[in-house]
């Protein structure tokens, strides 16, 4: 584990949307994220190997970076302002930043070939302020991959206790991109395996408010076997698909640096 030595704080640490108790829940073998590892490796998995440097942006305790570390044997640095999840973070080689992407450090400006915003979007406020501040970081020609939970109707007490501010559409997400002009290149949906189990959490959660077992009942899976069983679960679904799902990831560019 990273320890605080090497956390890095170009910022200082700020509040943040999001739960701290779901970096304790979430772990490298939860069934959803090695889903949401899968479909990213489907997807846009391509573009690790020619990407000079990666970064991803709301990097919590380093889930991702370390499945890429592992899988591809490559550092992406790693930026966010929780200080309780950097100082818990996985990645061994990575490095990991507090750092607020509004600050635009000048050292930072256009360095990225590849940025990923993994749950990260749903929590923020402004987002063509966000998006603005990302793309001062992107390289020319650079690609953001981002992943956000999908559904309106699937929207319950989970996310209200996680702090997530929207669930997406495709159409909801384009639009979201197309205000700060960027353009959606490849995408699916995925979690479809997944919806019965999320609309039973809605049903469960209904008029619970403590944000703490919300979480907890919210996201962990219980127990080694349920997780297992999940996992395989999740698994019956072929992407990228456009039909429906828990989940929606997107490869995004620039509106001017389209590759024909």
């Amino acid at each position: 584990m990273n320890s605080s030595r090497n956390l890095t704080y170009l910022s200082s640490p700020g509040e943040v949307s999001m739960a701290d108790q779901w970096f304790e829940i979430a772990s490298i073998d939860h069934f959803w994220v090695r889903r949401r590892f899968e479909v990213f490796r489907r997807l846009a998995g391509s573009l690790i190997p020619g990407a000079r440097e990666i970064a991803e942006i709301g990097c919590g305790h380093g889930l991702v970076q370390r499945q890429i570390e592992d899988t591809y044997g490559r550092e992406v640095t790693g930026f966010d302002r929780n200080e309780f999840a950097l100082k818990r973070s996985l990645s061994r080689h990575s490095k990991i930043c507090c750092y607020d992407i509004h600050q635009q450090d000048a050292s930072l400006q256009e360095r990225f070939d590849l940025v990923l915003l993994f749950d990260v979007f749903e929590h923020i406020a402004d987002e063509e302020r966000f998006l603005a501040a990302l793309k001062f970081h992107l390289a020319p020609g650079g690609k953001l991959v981002v992943n956000v939970p999908a559904g309106k109707w699937l929207h319950s007490a989970y996310d209200e206790a996680v702090g997530h501010l929207r669930r997406y559409s495709i159409r909801s997400l384009r639009d979201s991109a197309a205000r700060s002009n960027l353009q959606v290149t490849k995408w699916s949906y995925w979690g479809l395996p997944l919806v019965p189990t999320l609309v039973l959490r809605r049903l469960w959660l209904l008029g619970n408010h403590d944000q703490d077992k919300v979480v907890s009942a919210g996201f962990s899976s219980r127990s080694k076997a349920v997780n297992q069983l999940l996992g395989l679960v999740s698994r019956f679904e072929l992407t990228p698909q456009r039909l429906l799902g828990t989940s929606v990831m997107a490869v995004l560019e620039a509106d001017g640096r389209l590759t024909p």
